[in-house]
């Protein structure tokens, strides 16, 4: 991949298609004009285009019409802007669903999804993809040499449904075929002894509408994952054909779809790329009013959220990523609105980039007249005038001119690693952990127990890396993980919470972390159950026994928070409001100290969190999902002092560090609330936008929904 430009990307997503005139009376070129001078007085760099139009591009089977970009393209070149081309393969054309009705969807066995939204199709329907394929060439044929085109975005957020078409069903067969071998194997393997599920034969495999196997539901995810991943690849392997080595190859990937598992999906592909959505107005206040058990979805809520979500993107390859979607005004549907506050534009972006976003991309540039996403705010309102929000998208716009390459691609600090897994969130999701406050089943069980740990390191002022656990360790092999040793330089305090689905040699690498000098800290279900989803036959923390000096075999739910309080002469102070909730393992101390207690006349008798020297490291065990409190208080023990060197922030500060490609330090500090506030600079800085200086020890001034983006040292403004 050619190297991205040598500054923040920074565009939206255009359909010149769907608005060729705001008005009758203005032709389409002088509206496509206007429409690009406004982008380039807002120092618009980029535009996404394409990807949403299939029956645009091929109105009929086989009768194509490619001319119409060309104008766009051209007109984005003589500015300046470069051009994202989308391939349009999500969003499927009447007349090919009426011609191949059967490359339908089936959200269950036998039963089609509906026509009329979009992703309705199953993806390894051989019509389907013998269409997509011809498309895509057309498409990438026509314009991959056009001097605009930079790079190319295949398909459009997938992984949408669970597709359950008897193809897909019979491919998951055979896919089990080549994995167990025989069904000896993989009745062995899944447990099928119960409930009489034992196969005699390949055919007697259930279709998984009614299954209620864990070992069948994770296998069933794992498989659907793999063939959005499988689809991805393949039109990745079609664009590159005609690329160029100054093109690259991106997906924008919706981090909470069902069918996606983001770092193997990135591995085809030469960068990751993500539509981070949140509530703007009062989401993003701090200090944060969200309730602890509001469930982030698609759309985030919370400062910390946004925030995460940003390191779930960089997570995806461990490396700086693209934005190539975000509010661009109120997001969501008719019943919905709440644009931003001023400054709250500047604020999400530079949040983003301050955690590695190398393009800010909105979507999208005119707010639509029609469709599902009508109320789905754009750049410009349904006026088509600029107002309000162009207004700060512009502001924006000339800072990222101004900081230039300084913030291209910051490496971003961490005081703590967080390690995911989604195969340990798809079985919760069916087979949850926890409950809802009426003791319903919670599928959001595995982001119950893992956010808690993120949250109360960014209630702290620390940083987070979210690493996947493959990224660590790959029992396959395929992708070369650090070695134990490698990992403390990297990672040197490495949370582990819900990493319930798990393999033997994982967990092994896990303790020899501890012993090579990280300090390993284990949340509840950790290592419970194998690679299988099948609970270890021995005592818990399974193979870490004698790495953490505890045991348990016993584990309650929580139906309310418990209060907790720091053990006497310990090195973890608590607030008195400290609690555990949800959770609590019935942690018996072996060999290990123990750090804080419940005040509980029954859970009483354990210890809540532990801690424990192994090798040159640690090990420490909290036994239940941390309240605010008590998370906030961990993290400050964890990591004493903030990476980023600012201390005594006011509680709706947050200061984000990180490394400029060129070796500088970069400091983004916001104000996340009405009121003015300040922070004392730790070191000497030069405001990046300004240029003006703030020596170490001087008061750092924010005004309302402020932000700051300082160098250490003296800034170039070349």
């Amino acid at each position: 991949m050619a190297e991205l430009p040598a500054r923040v990307l920074f565009g939206a997503a255009y359909y010149h298609e769907y608005h060729p005139g705001y008005a009758p009376e203005v032709p389409s070129d002088e509206q496509l004009k206007t429409d690009l001078d406004l982008m380039a007085e807002a120092r618009f760099t980029v535009i996404r285009v394409g990807e949403s139009v299939w029956s645009t591009w091929e109105p009929e089977n086989g009768r194509f019409d490619l001319d119409w970009l060309q104008p766009v393209l051209d007109g984005a070149h003589e500015r300046g802007i470069s051009v994202v081309l989308g391939t349009p393969t999500y969003a499927v054309p009447p007349w090919l669903a009426r011609l191949y009705p059967e490359i339908t969807g089936e959200d269950a066995t036998g039963r089609r999804l509906g026509w009329g939204a979009r992703q309705e199709v199953d993806i390894t329907h051989p019509a389907f993809r013998f269409h997509a394929e011809r498309v895509i060439r057309k498409i990438v044929a026509r314009y991959a040499g056009h001097p605009a085109v930079i790079g190319f975005q295949v398909d459009n957020e997938p992984g949408l449904h669970l597709l359950h078409n008897r193809g897909v069903f019979q491919r998951f067969v055979d896919h089990l075929r080549v994995t167990y071998g025989d069904v000896e194997t993989l009745n062995r393997e899944w447990g099928l002894v119960y409930w009489s599920h034992r196969l005699s034969t390949w055919a007697d495999l259930w279709t998984p509408d009614g299954n209620t196997q864990p070992q069948y539901d994770l296998a069933w995810r794992e498989f659907q994952a793999r063939q959005v991943t499988e689809f991805i690849t393949w039109q990745a392997g079609i664009v590159r054909e005609y690329a160029g080595p100054e093109h690259f190859v991106t997906t924008c990937i919706s981090y909470t779809r069902q069918g996606v598992e983001d770092d193997e999906m990135t591995d085809a592909l030469d960068i990751a790329a993500g539509n981070p959505y949140y509530d703007m107005q009062d989401g993003l206040l701090l200090p944060d009013p969200t309730p602890e058990d509001h469930e982030q979805l698609w759309k985030t809520t919370g400062v910390w959220s946004m925030y995460q979500t940003a390191d779930w993107m960089f997570a995806s390859r461990q490396a700086p990523f693209l934005v190539t979607e975000t509010n661009a005004n109120s997001i969501g549907m008719a019943w919905d609105n709440r644009p931003a506050f001023d400054g709250q534009w500047r604020q999400a972006a530079w949040a983003q980039v301050a955690r590695g976003a190398r393009m800010i991309e909105y979507w999208q540039w005119q707010t639509l007249r029609f469709g599902a996403e009508t109320y789905w705010g754009g750049v410009l309102p349904h006026s088509g005038r600029p107002g309000r929000t162009y207004a700060e998208i512009a502001r924006l716009g000339a800072e990222f001119e101004t900081a230039g390459p300084l913030v291209a691609g910051l490496e971003p600090d961490a005081d703590v690693t967080i390690v995911y897994s989604l195969p340990s969130k798809w079985l919760m999701q069916q087979h949850p952990a926890l409950s809802k406050p009426d003791g319903s089943p919670d599928p959001a069980s595995y982001h119950r127990i893992l956010d808690p740990f993120y949250r109360g390191a960014f209630d702290a002022g620390r940083q987070v890396r979210m690493v996947h656990a493959r990224q660590l360790h790959d029992p396959r092999g395929e992708r070369p993980g650090p070695t134990p040793e490698e990992a403390v330089d990297r990672h040197p305090v490495l949370v582990v919470p819900a990493l319930y689905v798990v393999d033997d040699a994982t967990v092994d690498w896990l303790a020899a972390y501890a012993e090579a000098g990280g300090h390993l800290v284990l949340g509840p279900r950790t290592a419970y159950a194998d690679h299988e989803a099948r609970a270890r036959h021995e005592q818990a923390p399974p193979r870490l026994v004698e790495a953490s000096g505890l045991h348990y075999d016993e584990f309650s739910n929580l139906a309310r928070p418990v209060p907790v309080r720091a053990v006497p002469g310990g090195p973890l102070p608590l607030p008195e409001s400290a609690t555990a909730t949800r959770w609590a393992d019935a942690l018996t101390v072996v060999d290990a100290d123990a750090l804080v207690e419940y005040v509980h006349p029954h859970f009483g008798r354990w210890p809540a969190v532990t801690t424990r020297p192994h090798g040159a490291g640690r090990v420490t065990v909290v036994g239940t999902v941390p309240g605010r409190e008590l998370a906030r208080a961990l993290a400050e023990w964890l990591a004493p002092r903030a990476r980023s060197g600012w201390r005594d922030l006011p509680t709706s500060v947050t200061a984000t560090t990180g490394t400029s490609p060129d070796g500088r330090r970069v400091h983004i500090v916001h104000n996340w609330s009405w009121e003015p506030a300040s922070a004392t600079a730790p070191v000497d800085l030069t405001d990046a936008l300004d240029g003006g200086s703030v020596p170490a020890g001087t008061a750092l001034d924010l005004g309302p929904w402020d932000v700051r983006v300082l160098v250490a040292g003296s800034h170039d403004h070349s």
